[in-house]
């Protein structure tokens, strides 16, 4: 689009800008219930188009509504108009029940509203299971301090926009193997986690994800549910965000840019060596 661009009083000029496009996603859930089909609107979110099937499913395993790739029927767009691209439904298999009220108590402790943190981290420790410290992966504070350069080198959306929040999957070598972009951080992490459920390549339990933004509880919650031992962010962590990797057994570092990162929760699996812990 046109813009007007203006540095100092004697510099304005017009020029052309690509900016981050954000639309509505409704996702909706068909199943059976008493020999009936059930469809279901269950969220709508503000995200980037593209990898609209992944955000829904990564959504609803990160609620705990999914648990296999096997458990999904068939994954579409749909709606009232034509070429309808702002809707998706997953339809589950017929043996397949679906428990509406655990998906309401996750929506009510989330951390956009004023649930206490005792109540949120309860009710992701009925979904979720803690991450096993025997046999953890690794990583050292060099590879560590690469993450930030290369997710950035990888954001092409993020250059030509600069409004895009990231994921980024890594190995404990600090290779690069899956990134997501989209204007929701929550969007981002959804879409790369629904990618890997459709891959049947959960859980990712000898991985790092990487966040452009700060590590909300949301997050944490995400990332337990896939089993991710490492969260590294380039901004701070909320409170309960350190509280939730402390309780699940999750290694979180923030701030991790410019040669330099916080250790908020599990120090142990950090090699330091010539580095003083």
């Amino acid at each position: 689009m046109q813009i007007q661009s203006v540095s100092n009083l004697d510099s304005v000029e017009s020029k052309t800008d690509t900016l981050a496009v954000e639309e509505p996603l409704e996702i909706r859930i068909g199943y059976i219930q008493n020999n009936r089909p059930i469809h279901k609107a269950i969220s709508i979110t503000m995200r980037t188009p593209g990898k609209d099937f992944e955000l829904a499913t990564g959504f609803l395993f990160t609620e705990g509504i999914l648990k296999s790739n096997s458990q999904i029927k068939s994954i579409k767009h749909c709606g009232k108009f034509p070429n309808n691209q702002n809707t998706v439904r997953i339809d589950l298999q017929e043996n397949i029940s679906v428990d509406l009220k655990k998906l309401e108590r996750n929506f009510y402790t989330t951390s956009s509203c004023g649930v206490c943190g005792k109540s949120s981290l309860e009710a992701l420790a009925t979904g979720a299971k803690p991450i096993e410290k025997t046999g953890f992966p690794l990583v050292s504070y060099e590879i560590i301090n690469e993450l930030s350069l290369k997710l950035r080198d990888a954001q092409n959306v993020f250059d030509e926009t600069g409004g895009l929040h990231a994921a980024g999957l890594f190995d404990v070598d600090g290779n690069l193997l899956f990134l997501q972009e989209d204007v929701g951080r929550h969007n981002a992490l959804d879409k790369l986690i629904g990618e890997q459920f459709l891959q049947e390549k959960l859980p990712l339990s000898d991985k790092i994800l990487f966040l452009s933004g700060r590590a909300s509880f949301e997050l944490v919650q995400k990332a337990v549910m896939a089993q991710i031992p490492i969260i590294a962010a380039v901004s701070a962590p909320s409170s309960l965000a350190v509280e939730a990797a402390k309780e699940f057994g999750i290694t979180l570092l923030g701030f991790v840019r410019d040669g330099r990162f916080n250790v908020y929760a599990g120090n142990e699996r950090i090699i330091y060596e010539t580095a003083t812990a």
